[in-house]
């Protein structure tokens, strides 16, 4: 179904519905998962489970500034809540395709938070694995279905893509962290280069979203700006403080330019010449 078909058919029960839980649940996760991070005073979770997942814990744990951009994120996610229950948005095909999807990403998100703060590692891990697919599930169905209004493109492309980009570093650094934590460490490798390895990781995987979903800018070069934001802030924190390590720092500065550059490059290439 069209856009232009879609502002034609009358909404169903099914839809209201669906705007409805997804801007209640959302407003909701996001209050939660906030809290829950240490917002509201609580203990932050890079103190939770031993400081398992604090800035020295591991050679690829992001420096504290890296997660700042949740603050983006989390008003991204608002406002996507906010907009796919606007009226006219009722019978959007892409809203429809996807809303569901993101208040699943957000209560992933929230119920990792307080597995976290629970001290259960190898939890986190499988939660933010599943959080991880979700937001790849609801990629590619973004991806089939453009969006033709600006606001919703904020909404879903931008907020969807720096959502994606740094969940898949924090992925390798919850996965690095709970391995350290049960004493596997760098799986005989040597802390330099499974650092090396992990940061190396997180860049293919923004060239191979930015390849794959060449079509859609607006969605890959976020997830590229995200994953270098994350990334660079690996490069920061092994040049400083107690854990250093040159390699790790100049092979995450190398990673994170290349995830910055690559969809850009990847997009610059498809322009008609």
């Amino acid at each position: 179904m069209s856009t232009s078909e879609a502002a034609t058919t009358p909404p169903t029960a099914a839809d209201r519905v669906r705007q409805a839980v997804v801007l209640v649940g959302s407003l909701v996760a996001v209050a939660v998962a906030a809290l829950g991070a240490g917002a509201g005073g609580d203990q932050p979770v890079s103190e939770a489970a031993g400081g398992a997942l604090s800035a020295d814990a591991t050679v690829v744990a992001p420096g504290s500034p890296a997660f700042s951009i949740w603050s983006v994120i989390y008003a991204g996610l608002l406002l996507f809540a906010v907009v796919q229950a606007l009226p006219g948005r009722a019978t959007d095909p892409r809203l429809r395709a996807i809303g569901w999807w993101v208040l699943g990403t957000m209560l992933l998100n929230a119920v990792w938070i307080g597995v976290v703060q629970a001290g259960w590692l190898w939890g986190s891990v499988l939660v933010i694995v599943a959080l991880l697919a979700v937001l790849c599930v609801t990629f590619v169905r973004v991806l089939r279905i453009p969006s033709t209004r600006p606001l919703d493109t904020v909404a879903t492309d931008v907020t969807l893509g720096l959502y994606l980009g740094w969940v898949s570093v924090a992925t390798l650094a919850n996965v690095a962290a709970t391995l350290a934590a049960d004493d596997v460490g760098e799986l005989g490798l040597g802390e330099s280069v499974w650092g090396a390895i992990l940061v190396a990781a997180g860049a293919l995987v923004s060239v191979a979203v930015a390849v794959y979903g060449r079509s859609l800018p607006s969605l890959t070069i976020p997830v590229g700006l995200a994953a270098g934001w994350g990334l660079a802030w690996i490069a920061v924190a092994r040049t400083q403080g107690p854990l250093t390590d040159v390699v790790v720092a100049v092979a995450a500065t190398v990673a994170a330019v290349l995830a910055v550059v690559a969809p850009i490059l990847v997009t610059l290439a498809r322009r008609p010449r």
